[in-house]
């Protein structure tokens, strides 16, 4: 498939995803990156009353680019093209506020969800840092837009991505890959040290623990300081597809941006080629699992 620019300034949302393919799939990795998508739609610009940099602290900037050697060593990258900003589909699609609508939502909404509560839906009321991306109320078909164009043509592309992968290799995994503020990688007790990367597996629930342990025992391995589950434990998408019983796992990977990014001017460090390096290395040693150690076990004869 055809490669976009990585970082396109698209005054309109002319493609919402892009699935970097490898020539044969050899594997059954799926990288995913839902919330480094670059293109600012001409209408969030025009109804935000925020400019594009305020707008760009909610990406996790470049985490498509970190992963983008996956294709090299036969496995898919989906990537969102469209700023989280505008959709977020590391969500359910019914986490819809109805404080920022005009107009009634539909009574399946679920309105109580803590994401919505906080502020941080399907289509967000704020950026990361707390501002308002709005001085208006939207209207439901905004939101029913929003959803067509970008939310199902991702939900739909990593379905087929997993239903591919469980068909060739009788299992997926999905790598969920997505980056965290600075602020987050704080120790969680005093002495210990900077967090660098946060494994998330919904505390055992979304993935297997071995591929868990390994990631972590490759990353240990480069020097980093690892976590699992605090404070993720992985989102929407690893809660919705994550069913190792059933051959299907989702690992969701937190990369502290201290690491690559200079968070004020979102702009990548001289640092980010020798990250991108270690991650080739972390997705050259997952390329390598034997697929019949993640497929369900057998129903008793």
């Amino acid at each position: 498939m055809k490669h976009a620019p990585p970082d396109g300034d698209a005054s309109e949302l002319r493609q919402a995803i892009e699935v970097l393919a490898p020539a044969t799939a050899t594997c059954p990795l799926i990288f995913a990156s839902p919330h480094s998508g670059r293109r600012y739609p001409a209408d969030l610009l025009r109804m935000s009353r925020l400019d594009r940099h305020a707008l760009r602290q909610s990406e996790d900037s470049y985490v498509d680019l970190i992963f983008d050697a996956a294709p090299r060593y036969g496995a898919p990258l989906l990537r969102a093209l469209f700023p989280r900003a505008y959709v977020d589909v590391n969500r359910s699609r019914d986490e819809l506020d109805p404080r920022m609508f005009a107009d009634p939502l539909p009574k399946s909404v679920d309105a109580r969800s803590t994401r919505v509560l906080a502020g941080l839906g399907v289509v967000p009321r704020i950026v990361a840092d707390g501002q308002d991306i709005y001085d208006r109320k939207l209207h439901y078909i905004d939101a029913r837009r929003r959803l067509a164009a970008c939310y199902a043509p991702y939900h739909e592309a990593l379905q087929q991505l997993i239903a591919d992968a469980r068909r060739r290799f009788g299992c997926a995994v999905v790598i969920d890959c997505h980056s965290m503020p600075s602020a987050g990688g704080a120790p969680l007790r005093e002495g210990d040290r900077r967090i660098d990367f946060v494994l998330g597996d919904r505390y055992g629930a979304s993935c297997a623990p071995g591929l868990v342990s390994l990631v972590e025992h490759a990353l240990v391995k480069m020097g980093y300081g690892v976590s699992r589950n605090a404070p993720y434990a992985g989102g929407f998408v690893a809660a919705a597809y994550g069913r190792p019983a059933e051959g299907a796992h989702v690992l969701q990977i937190e990369i502290n941006r201290a690491l690559y990014l200079d968070e004020a001017r979102i702009a990548r460090t001289a640092c980010f080629e020798a990250l991108r390096a270690n991650m080739q290395r972390l997705i050259a040693e997952l390329a390598q699992i034997d697929p019949a150690a993640l497929r369900p076990a057998q129903a008793a004869e």
